[in-house]
């Protein structure tokens, strides 16, 4: 029986920016950062969010992908094709403003929805990301 997700991928086209990106832009904390059989495994998580982590994986030829694969996985991420995920927040406003000052890419700013306020932003690789208040 599944009891929760515990880790999600985010496909990014280097560790190392990435890693900067969500830390000193989207204020995650990095919960693991090691290297198995040749591969790095970086993790990163909210503070408020203990129980997931999400691992920073850059799509490369290994066990999971052929060369192929991970070009074209490559080039969807810089077409900015590949959306990584919905992040909750208290205050849409306040976070997009917090998040322009520290240099994050928005798509649309804060909108009402019928499920609440969401602007859309990227990373430093193009992926996208909703960012949403929800209803109460």
């Amino acid at each position: 029986m599944l009891t929760h997700l515990a880790h999600a991928i985010i496909y990014v086209l280097d560790q190392e920016r990435a890693i900067e990106f969500y830390t000193t832009k989207l204020g995650l904390e990095v919960r693991t950062d090691i290297t198995m059989d040749g591969m790095r495994w970086v993790t990163l998580g909210a503070h408020a969010q203990p129980d997931l982590e999400i691992a920073l994986m850059e799509p490369v030829a290994g066990p999971f992908h052929d060369e192929s694969t991970a070009q074209q996985m490559r080039e969807l991420i810089t077409k900015g094709a590949m959306g990584a995920g919905v992040w909750r927040t208290e205050d849409c406003a306040r976070t997009h403003q917090e998040f322009l000052e520290r240099g994050v890419e928005f798509l649309s700013p804060p909108t009402e929805r019928p499920y609440g306020v969401e602007a859309l932003f990227k990373d430093d690789s193009g992926n996208w990301f909703s960012l949403v208040q929800p209803r109460e």
